[in-house]
C-alpha cells in the first residue's frame, strides 16, 4: 500500500483531513498503515540534493567518532550511558545512513529513523556546545524529520499538529471568533478587580505588539489576563492582532517547512499591518525561536531579523521591573527556596541567560542556581514535540530523570519556568516521580508580587 487513508505523504490542509485524523485515536489506524508505506525513492534523493548543503556534509565527514557529545546527552546519563544513545551515533546511524544509501532504503529504516529523531532527540542542541567541532546534532536531527516528514514518516500528533497550523495558524483549532471572543471575555471577567483594564485588539502604532501561544486561549484564558494586567499597570501602549497573534510552530518540531514559512508569515504580516514598535511573545521558548531566530530564514528575510524588533517575555519583565514600571512589594518576595529552568530555545539558542537571573534579583528572596544552567543547562524533557507524542512517553519520563535529579539537588520547592513545554514537562515529572515541587510562569507570580499605583486600584464603595 504505497499510500494510507490517514498515514501518506499528503498534508492536510482541510478540516475534513484533519477530522478524520483526530477521530483515528491514538493514532492507531495511522501507525498501522505507516507499517504498510511506500518511500518514493527518487523523490527523496531529490530532496536530499536540494537541501543538503555544505555545512551538513561538513559535519558528517569531520565528526570523529571521539564521544565527547555522549556526557552532553541528556537521554544518554537518563538511559545509563547507552553507547547507542551517544548523539554522534543516532545520527550517523539515521541521517549518515540514508545519505550514504542515496535514499534507496526501506520502510523499517524509515521508522527507525523517525523513532531516533523524535524519541532520543529533543533538538535541544545541548551537544554542539560540547562538540570540538561544533557538530549540532540537534541541528542535524531537525534537518532529518523535514526529510521524514516528506515521505509520511512523522508521529501522528505531529502530523496533526502540521495541519492545526496550516487550517488555523495555530497549533489549536482556535478560530479568529474564538480569540476574539477570548480576549473580551478575559478583559470582562477581570475588570470589577482592575477598572479600565482593556485587551486592546489590532490597535495601530502601539509600543508593543503581544503574541501568544495557542494553548493559552485553548486551556489557560487566565495567562492573557495576566499579561493584559501586567501590561495595564506598568503602562504600556499595547495591543493582540486579531490574526497573526499565535507564535508556535508544531510545524518545525514536524519537519514540515512549508507550514513553518505559513505561520510565521501571518504574525509578520500582523507586524506589518499594525506597525507597532515592538513585539513580545509570551512565556514560550519555541515559539520564541521559531517567530525570531528562524522564522526570518523561512520567511525569506535576508537580514535574518523579523520586521519589528522582537522579546520574549522575560526581556520584557526584567525592563519593566529595572525600570520602575512594576514595583514588587518587598514583603511579598519569594521567601521558600526557588529554582529556574532555562529554556533551550531562548536560552542555549538566544543567548538570554543574563535576563532571568536579574528577574530573579527582583523578586526571590532564596533563588538557587540548578548545576550546570545558562546554556549548559540540561533539557526539561518535553522539547522537540516530545510533551504531545504518546507513542515515546515512556522514552520521554525516562529523559525525566536528569531534570529531575537537577531540580531535587538545589533543594528548591518551586521552580519557575517561563516556557510552555517545560512548564507542561515539569508538571508530568511531578506527577511521575513525586518530587514535592511547585511550579509556574512569571505572570501568576508577578500579579501577587506587584505594588498597584493607587489611581488603578477599584474605589471602595
Amino acid at each position: 500500500m504505497p499510500e494510507g487513508i490517514l498515514c501518506n505523504k499528503k498534508t492536510v490542509d482541510a478540516k475534513e483531513q484533519l477530522h478524520a485524523l483526530l477521530a483515528d485515536a491514538g493514532g492507531k489506524q495511522y501507525y498501522e498503515e505507516m507499517n504498510h508505506l511506500d518511500i518514493d525513492k527518487d523523490a527523496l534523493w531529490t530532496t536530499i540534493r536540494k537541501t543538503f548543503k555544505s555545512r551538513f556534509k561538513t559535519w558528517l565527514e569531520i565528526c570523529a567518532h571521539c564521544g565527547l557529545c555522549a556526557e552532553s546527552c541528556y537521554y544518554y546519563l537518563a538511559n545509563n550511558r547507552d553507547p547507542k544513545q551517544v548523539p554522534s551515533y543516532k545520527i550517523q546511524t539515521t541521517l549518515g545512513k540514508l545519505i550514504k544509501r542515496k535514499g534507496d532504503v526501506d520502510n523499517t529504516f524509515m521508522q527507525m529513523c523517525m523513532d531516533t529523531a523524535f524519541s532520543k532527540c529533543s533538538c535541544c542542541t545541548r551537544c554542539g556546545v560540547y562538540c570540538p567541532f561544533g557538530i549540532d546534532m540537534g541541528i542535524m536531527f531537525g534537518y532529518l524529520r523535514g526529510l521524514l516528514f516528506s515521505q509520511g514518516f512523522t508521529p501522528w500528533e505531529m502530523k496533526i499538529g502540521s495541519g492545526m497550523h496550516r487550517i488555523y495558524r495555530a497549533q489549536m483549532d482556535v478560530t479568529t471568533e474564538d480569540w476574539i471572543d477570548t480576549c473580551e471575555w478575559m478583559e470582562e471577567e477581570w475588570e470589577d478587580d482592575y477598572p479600565g483594564l482593556k485587551i486592546p485588539i489590532d490597535k495601530e502604532n502601539s509600543d508593543i505588539m503581544y503574541t501568544l501561544n495557542a494553548r493559552e486561549p485553548k486551556h489557560y484564558p487566565q495567562d492573557i489576563a495576566e499579561a493584559a494586567v501586567l501590561f495595564h499597570l506598568a503602562g504600556e501602549n499595547w495591543t493582540v492582532p486579531s490574526e497573526g497573534w499565535e507564535e508556535t510552530s508544531l510545524a518545525m518540531f514536524a519537519g514540515d517547512w512549508a507550514a513553518c514559512k505559513m505561520q510565521v508569515e501571518t504574525v509578520y504580516a500582523a507586524m506589518e499591518r499594525l506597525k507597532p514598535k515592538s513585539m513580545v511573545v509570551t512565556e514560550c521558548g519555541h515559539a520564541y525561536r521559531a517567530t525570531i531566530v528562524e522564522g526570518p530564514y523561512w520567511a525569506g528575510i535576508k537580514t535574518g531579523q523579523p520586521p519589528v524588533e522582537s522579546l520574549h517575555y522575560v526581556e520584557w519583565v526584567a525592563e519593566a521591573l529595572r525600570t520602575g514600571k512594576l514595583k514588587i512589594d518587598p514583603a511579598k518576595k519569594i521567601k521558600e527556596p526557588v529554582t529556574y529552568q532555562d529554556s533551550c530555545n531562548y536560552v542555549r539558542n538566544a543567548g538570554l541567560a543574563d535576563i532571568p537571573r536579574e528577574i530573579m534579583s527582583y523578586i526571590a528572596e532564596d533563588f538557587r542556581e540548578m548545576k550546570p544552567n545558562r546554556e549548559h543547562n540540561f533539557c526539561c524533557g518535553g522539547g522537540g514535540g516530545l510533551n504531545g507524542i504518546g507513542r515515546y512517553r515512556e522514552e520521554r519520563n525516562i529523559g525525566f530523570k536528569v531534570k529531575r535529579d537537577q531540580i531535587l539537588a538545589t533543594g528548591a520547592k518551586l521552580v519557575i519556568s517561563p516556557c510552555h513545554n517545560c512548564w507542561d514537562a515539569i508538571r508530568d515529572m511531578e506527577e511521575i516521580y513525586h518530587m514535592g515541587i511547585k511550579w509556574t510562569f512569571l505572570k501568576p507570580l508577578l500579579i501577587d508580587m506587584v505594588e498597584v499605583p493607587e489611581h488603578l486600584k477599584p474605589k471602595e464603595e
